[in-house]
């Protein structure tokens, strides 16, 4: 979905594609949280992917906010 948010026809649009990938990199750490509490993965492959999906979460959430941001303007 990000990629499908570089080439948005709109700012909507590009919004709208970005919430998508929001909410499936929540849904990731859902899984990976299930996958280190069944011990799939080692703690610490467990807590590098937990932390680096965090951030991509983190990063997404901010571009989603400053997009929002600048349709007000």
């Amino acid at each position: 979905m990000v990629r499908e948010a570089e080439h948005a026809q709109t700012r909507a649009d590009f919004i709208h594609k970005l919430s998508i990938a929001q909410k499936e990199i929540n849904e990731s750490v859902y899984w990976l949280d299930l996958l280190a509490s069944t011990d799939y993965l080692t703690p610490d492959q467990a807590t590098s992917l937990q932390a680096d999906a965090i951030e991509l979460l983190k990063i997404l959430t901010a571009i989603i906010k400053t997009t929002k941001s600048s349709l007000k303007n």
